[in-house]
């Protein structure tokens, strides 16, 4: 089954639903966002990436700022950096790189919105993508990434999930973890908030009930 045109959701939102999706929900659901210094400082690193233009160096053309679809996982956005190396026979193999500000997470979010950024151009192409890479600003080094079957199920997986939540229009409950720290949306959420005042009526709950016996 492929989605419509009129179906297709932000390429970058697999990342946040991977983070988190109660951030997520707040973002593309409740059209929540408040910016940070992080935030500001990787939508900065973003705008000079896509500003630098296109460029060929030999066997290597760089194409930036690149828009991206796929009607089978319902996804639309655009690739910062996409590498075309040209292989034997004359063959220009994509090679997606997205540029992060800070270093490499413990999750796989990073990973899966790259990921999807090859999908998109194997079905916009009809060309295999093996590979890209992740460069993270804080450590100026590239973190190369292979496509391999679980990376590509699991991206897959959140595309179904993401076009589920956003269809079902319902945010999830905050459970606090210590990524919430570096959330920029940790003001909005206010998930230790909210997970207090949810124990607090589950435990006049449990009176109630014990009162009644």
């Amino acid at each position: 089954m492929n989605y419509t045109e009129d179906d297709l959701l932000p390429l970058s939102a697999l990342q946040h639903l991977v983070f988190c999706e109660r951030q997520c929900a707040l973002i593309h659901i409740e059209q929540a966002w408040d910016e940070n210094r992080f935030t500001a400082e990787g939508r900065v690193m973003h705008e000079r990436v896509h500003e630098a233009g296109e460029e060929s160096r030999g066997e290597v053309k760089t194409a930036r700022d690149l828009s991206l679809r796929s009607l089978r996982l319902g996804l639309v956005g655009k690739a910062d950096v996409v590498e075309f190396h040209r292989e034997a026979g004359g063959i220009w193999r994509p090679f997606p790189v997205e540029h992060k500000r800070g270093k490499p997470k413990p999750d796989e979010s990073d990973m899966v919105q790259l990921c999807a950024q090859a999908l998109c151009l194997e079905e916009m192409l009809g060309v295999r993508v093996d590979s890209g890479a992740i460069f993270y600003g804080r450590t100026r080094r590239r973190l190369e990434v292979d496509f391999d079957g679980p990376l590509r199920r699991k991206t897959e997986k959140a595309a179904a999930r993401l076009h589920e939540l956003i269809e079902s229009g319902v945010t999830p409950k905050p459970d606090y973890t210590k990524k919430c720290k570096s959330c920029s949306l940790v003001d909005l959420c206010l998930p230790q908030a909210i997970r207090k005042r949810v124990s607090v009526a589950g435990y006049l709950d449990r009176m109630l009930e014990e009162g009644e016996r």
